[in-house]
């Protein structure tokens, strides 16, 4: 079973995602929170597998309280960001905090139970198109220095997994990237979890932010 703590400052909202993910069968729910500070007691409390996160709360955002979770001893818990998609600093800013991924409050039932499933995998970006596009304008006024590349890590990547980072930062599924390379699944996800090591990110969202950030990936203006 995946545990999940499902936090909004709605109290209907908070029912619906929870009557939802109770439905799949193979996600439990083991708790809710109505505001940032609450997530964070909640979570130290049950080390769910995935935080469902509402963005705008009171007292502590859940942008805040994403980067408080994400830096906390529960290392292994991953933040899905819920949102309706047209903040998009307030989306990446989550993703910078730590969030994995996101998804729509308008999201049919099935896309919200995929995307927790998807999360706690870290098999693939949730929405790579979607997020993608937000990174691109979010980073757009960027310009890297000509060092970015050694500050950011690249340099100790093989050629090879400069080739793959580039397949994930466009989107692509560790099985596309194994079409495209004539590889192996597993050979893909090897090369995308030994990236995820040498630049110490935690996840393919933040493997995306990274190669804009470094240059490595040019925006699409």
């Amino acid at each position: 079973m995946i545990t999940v703590l499902v936090v909004d400052d709605q109290p209907l909202v908070r029912q619906a995602v929870r009557d939802i993910l109770t439905d799949s069968g193979d996600i439990e729910v083991v708790g809710e929170a109505s505001d940032g500070h609450e997530a964070v007691r909640a979570v130290a409390a049950t080390s769910p597998d995935v935080v469902v996160m509402d963005i705008r709360m009171p007292h502590l955002d859940g942008i805040a309280a994403t980067a408080q979770i994400c830096a906390g001893p529960a290392a292994g818990t991953k933040v899905l960001v819920l949102t309706t998609f047209e903040d998009d600093e307030y989306v990446v800013a989550a993703l910078r905090a730590g969030a994995s991924g996101f998804v729509g409050k308008g999201a049919e039932p099935d896309d919200i139970v995929r995307a927790v499933r998807t999360v706690h995998l870290g098999e693939a970006l949730l929405s790579s198109a979607a997020t993608t596009a937000l990174v691109r304008r979010f980073v757009q006024q960027h310009v890297p220095r000509d060092d970015a590349w050694q500050d950011h890590g690249l340099d100790r990547l093989t050629g090879r997994e400069r080739e793959v980072l580039l397949l994930v930062a466009a989107g692509q599924t560790n099985q596309e990237i194994a079409t495209g390379l004539v590889i192996s699944t597993h050979t893909a996800k090897t090369h995308v979890n030994r990236i995820m090591t040498k630049l110490h990110v935690r996840d393919r969202a933040h493997l995306v932010i990274l190669a804009y950030e470094s240059g490595l990936v040019a925006p699409q203006r």
